[in-house]
């Protein structure tokens, strides 16, 4: 499938790295949050996650922010745990293929993520491989670091006009229908990618 296009732009989670929201959702029930479901879910979030995720507040401040729908006793380190609980594992053979497919085309990496979940990715990723994140790609974009997210249009025009990417030669990969979306909307290719596949079947 790859032969094509000139390029691919890749989400992390749920496409590269292995997630389950539903590991977070528990863990803050178990804290004592019963509807952070109502916060936060894959395809919905509130404005509090949208702002941790376009780096316009501070992991203190985010952290804090949820803390008072928490019982008193729950300390912050409790919250990270608990946000963190959705982040599994990088299975080694989806890195190996990303190594790979980069040697023949131009791959990058486009993650709606923050700055307590990046550091969570790479101790996942250091499990398996003692190389950085960046290092499969031509360059990596994080929500948090470039203040923008998907599925607006502005990020995905980011990706595209920095690396001189031809909207109708490039490929979009997301597990989430919402960025797809704005992908295609963009002008971009885009697959959404369900749990039938990974990247090594389809491409």
């Amino acid at each position: 499938m790859y032969q094509n296009y000139k390029a691919i732009i890749f989400d992390l989670g749920g496409v590269i790295l292995n997630l389950d929201y539903n590991k977070t959702i528990e863990a803050f029930k178990t804290l004592g949050l019963d509807d952070f479901e109502a916060m936060y879910t894959q395809a919905k979030q509130s404005d509090l996650f949208d702002r941790f995720e376009t780096g316009q507040i501070s992991s203190q401040n985010f952290i804090n922010s949820l803390l008072p729908y928490l019982p008193k006793n729950v300390t912050p380190n409790q919250v990270v745990h608990a946000w963190n609980a959705m982040i599994l594992d990088f299975p080694k053979e989806r890195l190996d293929f990303l190594a790979k497919l980069n040697q023949k085309m131009p791959i990058y990496l486009l993650s709606n993520t923050n700055a307590i979940h990046l550091d969570a990715v790479n101790r996942a990723l250091s499990k398996v491989t003692s190389q950085p994140l960046d290092s499969f790609f031509n360059k990596a974009y994080y929500s948090h670091e470039v203040n923008l997210r998907k599925p607006h249009a502005e990020i995905y025009d980011l990706v595209c006009k920095e690396n001189g990417l031809k909207k109708n030669e490039t490929l979009f990969i997301d597990d989430t229908i919402g960025h797809i979306e704005g992908a295609i909307n963009y002008g971009l290719n885009g697959f959404h990618l369900t749990k039938e596949f990974t990247i090594e079947t389809l491409l």
